[in-house]
């Protein structure tokens, strides 16, 4: 596996309502991503941000829920995603808000497919007809299973980017109606909160890396609204009962240990909602687990 990560700005505030997740990659930097990769012995590139329009100069796209903007954001993450990889880099994207997932998911499986553990208190499984809200960021695995707006499925390839059995969803307790549906016939391995609760974070991350053994790549994507609002109160979306502090170390941990790890986003750290810093600050010691950094 490569020793050299480099970091991705996503500063995407367009898939959602709330304002201030676009500064999440500011946040995440000054919590000191960069360093603490750094003493786990890897190179760490910073390639700075991708460039994303200010929501205030899209009148235009208002209506169409910034459909435009997101979709050539999400065409330049798949870029950036698909050259990391070629230049031999771990791509490491910071956001921003999940829809952003749409082209870093895209674009690291552009050459090779992977496995993807979604981390998530909600289901992002939403199309145009189901969503409540409609916002893009609730409709993110549903884009990258080939369903939902043509210009977002069509990002980097035509057709689904993931299949259903390459994807395991951990966390889940926060999903509409509609969605809880479409999610119990999706084909989706699905770990809920309650199955957490009753067989731990352990047998539940070891049993989702398993089940992805036949993918030679891991791509984790992890929303931070999954931890428990006492842990990370900087998120747009809080749903109580999460994951808390050490159940998020302890399953970045086993995710190290699988040796596999090949991609990652960190999204939806809104600092306006946060207390010192800190949901940013455990993105970056998740993200340090993740990589390899041990208790002893």
């Amino acid at each position: 596996m490569s020793r050299t990560i480099r970091i991705i700005g996503v500063p995407i505030d367009l898939g959602q309502d709330k304002r201030g997740v676009d500064m999440g990659p500011a946040a995440i930097r000054h919590a000191g991503l960069a360093a603490h990769l750094s003493a786990l012995g890897y190179t760490v590139e910073d390639a700075g941000n991708l460039a994303v329009p200010v929501r205030e100069t899209l009148a235009d796209e208002r209506d169409k829920h910034y459909l435009p903007s997101v979709s050539r954001v999400c065409a330049d993450a798949y870029e950036a995603g698909r050259r990391a990889l070629e230049d031999g880099c771990i791509p490491l994207f910071v956001g921003g808000d999940h829809s952003l997932a749409i082209g870093s998911i895209g674009g690291i499986s552009h050459q090779e497919p992977a496995g993807v553990i979604w981390i998530d208190a909600h289901g992002d499984f939403n199309t145009p007809e189901t969503t409540i809200s409609g916002n893009t960021h609730g409709m993110t695995l549903a884009v990258l299973l080939g369903e939902g707006y043509p210009e977002l499925v069509g990002i980097g390839r035509p057709g689904p980017t993931l299949r259903p059995g390459e994807v395991i969803m951990i966390g889940i307790r926060d999903l509409d109606p509609e969605e809880r549906e479409r999610l119990r016939k999706s084909g989706i391995t699905i770990y809920t909160m309650r199955e957490i609760d009753e067989r731990g974070i352990s047998a539940v991350t070891r049993e989702a890396v398993e089940r992805l053994e036949y993918r030679a790549r891991l791509h984790v994507s992890l929303d931070m609204d999954v931890l428990d609002p006492q842990a990370a109160p900087g998120v747009g979306t809080t749903s109580p009962g999460g994951l808390t502090y050490r159940e998020g170390q302890l399953m970045m941990e086993i995710i190290a240990d699988c040796g596999r790890l090949s991609s990652m986003d960190i999204v939806e750290i809104n600092p306006i909602l946060d207390r010192y810093n800190q949901t940013a600050s455990l993105a970056v010691e998740l993200a340090a687990s993740a990589f390899g950094k041990r208790i002893r």
